[in-house]
């Protein structure tokens, strides 16, 4: 008895890679006459929405590790858009904090919602609700 191997249209891993392709080249596109790249941006929402932060902290949001956060951070400072100071209580932890130019780098960003919005095809109620869904599935299969 054989199983047939299912296309790969039918795979949801593909529509999810798929799918994230085109979103990250779509924000590539609305963010590169700010000078700053998708994950940068992922970075600058973490401390829009929580301030000053661990570059632990940041690692745990974005699921990433520091090999791959200290270029960025390093980017970033460069750019003037953020801090980086030991504390110290432990010259081990590194804290990340926006400059005045990266807190005035939030307006300017506001649009791109509106553009990633409106790309989709979806309305905003309706891309809330793929959101949750999408961020629901990546909870059980991280706990499978």
């Amino acid at each position: 008895m054989t199983t047939a191997t299912p296309l790969l249209d039918e795979q949801i891993c593909f529509a999810l890679y798929s799918a994230s392709r085109a979103l990250t080249s779509r924000y590539r596109e609305l963010l590169e006459p700010l000078g700053v790249t998708y994950p940068q941006y992922l970075a600058l929402l973490v401390l829009w929405e929580d301030g000053p932060v661990t570059v632990g902290h940041l690692g745990d949001r974005l699921q990433l590790d520091s090999g791959t956060l200290s270029p960025l951070l390093r980017r970033l400072q460069a750019a003037g858009f953020v801090t980086r100071t030991r504390t110290e209580g432990d010259e081990r932890v590194v804290e990340v904090a926006l400059t005045a130019s990266g807190e005035a780098l939030r307006a300017k960003t506001a649009p791109i919602q509106a553009g990633i919005c409106e790309a989709t095809g979806l309305d905003p109620d309706d891309l809330v609700a793929l959101q949750k869904q999408i961020a629901s599935v990546a909870a059980h299969v991280r706990a499978a």
